[in-house]
């Protein structure tokens, strides 16, 4: 089995593959006479009008996975973006590659701190979510429409998720 190594969630690190929904160092100004502050424009939502697509609001709860964390799928939305933004401070990874044809070489694996959101950009491979210790409720913005947007593709090898020393994250046993 290969190992695929776990990362920081950051803005850079994850350009790439979309958006990191995280109040920290976005743009932000008061609103409503001062009483409420705008975090704004947090991540790009492509939900793909010119295919008819319209825009979903979901919630989804994430069991907690087995563990060690093996991937042996992906997935990836052709048709637009995929949000999710955690109600609470959950504890999950994220695994991705670049859209287009799949690469296994092109993995990356992300530790995301449960106050951290991410927005899978159209047509990005990525693992369905993978929550750690306790069940967790995500906010989900995506796409809907007539027309299939869900993609899934076996991996030929399994990958084992590990945590980096300078990561400093112990995973559950």
């Amino acid at each position: 089995m290969k190992s695929l190594t776990l990362e920081p969630l950051t803005r850079e690190a994850f350009a790439p593959f979309g958006d990191v929904i995280a109040l920290e160092g976005a743009r932000h100004f008061p609103i409503n006479a001062g009483t409420t502050e705008r975090f704004h424009d947090l991540a790009n939502v492509d939900i793909g009008f010119e295919s008819g697509g319209r825009p979903l609001i979901n919630v989804f709860r994430g069991q907690p996975r087995a563990q060690p964390v093996v991937i042996t799928m992906m997935e990836r939305h052709p048709l637009g973006s995929q949000a999710f933004v955690p109600l609470g401070d959950v504890r999950y990874l994220v695994v991705v590659a670049p859209a287009g044809e799949f690469d296994a070489a092109n993995m990356r694996a992300f530790y995301v701190r449960g106050w951290q959101g991410v927005n899978y950009a159209r047509g990005v491979w990525h693992h369905p979510l993978i929550v750690l210790d306790t069940p967790g409720d995500f906010i989900v913005v995506d796409r809907g429409g007539e027309q299939p947007n869900c993609d899934e593709i076996a991996l030929p090898d399994a990958f084992q998720l590990v945590a980096s020393a300078s990561l400093a994250v112990e995973l559950p046993a």
